[in-house]
């Protein structure tokens, strides 16, 4: 998936985040450890949103491509955001699936709470 594309999935699932109740705090976050898509907020808890965009699942679920080493980084970016914001609250770590529906400018979402 090219940017762009992984760009508008990402605007879905913070659209679907705003409808459940949540409050983005961040998008596109980065630091010199890696890249947190979305960060939200859900009363006291802190999300950390790792969004994958699939058209179809010839090569697997969007949600293992979240390897362990991946994993590790969303991590130590999670640490350092927390720290920067002199956060200290309950936290997760969740995946968003988006499986875009072809040609029709629509979206599917699978979400994941407490993925790892």
């Amino acid at each position: 998936m090219s940017r762009l594309s992984g760009t508008w999935g990402e605007a879905q699932v913070a659209a679907y985040l705003r409808k459940k109740g949540y409050t983005l705090l961040a998008h596109s976050y980065r630091c010199r450890f890696g890249e947190i898509d979305l960060i939200a907020k859900k009363g006291s808890v802190v999300c950390f949103v790792e969004v994958k965009l699939r058209s179809h699942t010839e090569f697997g679920l969007p949600r293992e491509a979240v390897t362990p080493r991946k994993q590790e980084k969303l991590r130590k970016t999670a640490l350092l955001y927390l720290s920067q914001h002199e956060l200290d609250c309950p936290t997760r770590f969740d995946v968003a699936e988006v499986y875009a529906e072809a040609d029709s400018g629509r979206a599917r979402i699978e979400y994941l709470e407490n993925a790892f």
